[in-house]
């Protein structure tokens, strides 16, 4: 097929205005949370998994952190577990973190893998039990009784945060020119397995890699103003006053908060990222304009 005039011109024009972050970023490393609706449509799912290809052909190391709340709670339903939510967090007893290891572990780790293989890449995937690379403890969760004013301890079970994370295993697939994609289960000192929020396993990974970007894929256009327009570029300093004034509240705050601390221990920019747009890791990352909310 013959390009027209106005097309190969469009096509050198984002040819041309992406070879500054071609050569600003080869080397660098980027750490993806890969989650959400972007995991679900199938078209969406190509579209990532060539993103990620294209970035390993042109140099960047790109690390995938991955979710996977829908098909954990699909599979819980089909074997008739019950589920319950503290404050947006799925009570996980025994029973649900075996469903969590096989979801997580196995089917949803081994689909990415396949994906990004299937279009040319060299993706390796593994658990933060592998290698210990994700040293977790678990999260307490406390709530606040307004008859007494005091706060209870909730058990949530299997649920924990990020402890330590170690970096030999990662690295070593990265000097390999592998992707590593990584599922967000750790293990304590005794052996105990425990679930983990991906964003934050992607932001305490992109901190010790020192990672140059901490990109996390969401269902939203970004972050939004109180008029609901897009806030395309923000400093701490700008999401430190949104979140006490208000505007960042509700279940876009823990993502913040991520995304925050990793540009304040070390990330260059973190990226709130709409997962529901084809190719949207590339169009972030190599675009003036961009798909959703930088913050440095």
């Amino acid at each position: 097929m013959t390009l027209t005039h106005d097309s190969a011109a469009q096509f050198t024009r984002v040819l041309t205005e992406s070879l500054p972050y071609l050569q600003k970023f080869s080397g660098k490393t980027i750490v993806i949370k890969y989650g959400g609706n972007a995991m679900e449509n199938e078209q969406l799912q190509r579209g990532f998994a060539r993103d990620i290809v294209l970035m390993k052909q042109v140099g960047i190391n790109p690390v995938v952190v991955h979710g996977g709340g829908p098909q954990i709670g699909e599979l819980l339903t089909k074997l008739n577990i019950p589920t319950r939510f503290v404050q947006g967090m799925r009570v996980t007893d025994s029973q649900t973190m075996d469903v969590v290891e096989m979801v997580l572990g196995g089917l949803v780790n081994k689909q990415i893998v396949n994906l990004i293989n299937h279009q040319g890449g060299k993706a390796v995937g593994l658990t933060g039990k592998d290698g210990q690379t994700i040293r977790a403890q678990k999260l307490n969760v406390s709530s606040q009784s307004p008859e007494t004013n005091t706060s209870e301890i909730i058990d949530i079970g299997h649920v924990g945060e990020v402890k330590s994370i170690k970096t030999d295993l990662i690295d070593t697939l990265i000097a390999s020119d592998y992707i590593p994609v990584i599922a967000p289960i750790g293990v304590d000192e005794e052996g105990i397995s425990y679930n983990i929020n991906a964003d934050l396993v992607a932001g305490k990974i992109a901190e010790v890699l020192n990672a140059e970007k901490l990109m996390l894929l969401t269902n939203v256009a970004g972050l939004l103003d109180k008029q609901g327009q897009l806030l395309t570029q923000l400093s701490t300093e700008d999401v430190d006053y949104l979140i006490a004034d208000g505007t960042i509240h509700g279940g876009m705050l823990p993502k913040v908060r991520c995304a925050l601390s990793a540009v304040k221990h070390g990330v260059k920019s973190a990226h709130i990222v709409d997962g529901r747009q084809t190719h949207a890791v590339l169009l972030e990352i190599f675009s003036n304009e961009g798909v959703g909310t930088l913050i440095n």
